[in-house]
């Protein structure tokens, strides 16, 4: 199976909320460490993860995250 490498605009969508990447752990329920790896795309979120990250930027899905090429 090939290997699915995401890319993501959380960090310029949080920052341009004001928000510290603690401040958005806490209201999506997971570690400040697991912000921080998504954002250097060390780390690709479940879809629930996705689907609440998106909720709290304001953004749609495809706005946060993509297929690394594909966009």
């Amino acid at each position: 199976m090939e290997q699915i490498e995401m890319e993501n605009r959380l960090k310029v969508a949080r920052v341009a909320r004001g928000l510290s990447q603690a401040e958005l752990a806490e209201r999506a329920g997971v570690t400040r460490q697991t912000i921080g790896l998504i954002e250097a795309g060390r780390y690709n979120p479940s879809l629930r993860l996705c689907l609440l990250l998106a909720r709290e930027m304001g953004q749609s899905l495809d706005q946060l995250f993509w297929i690394k090429g594909k966009k």
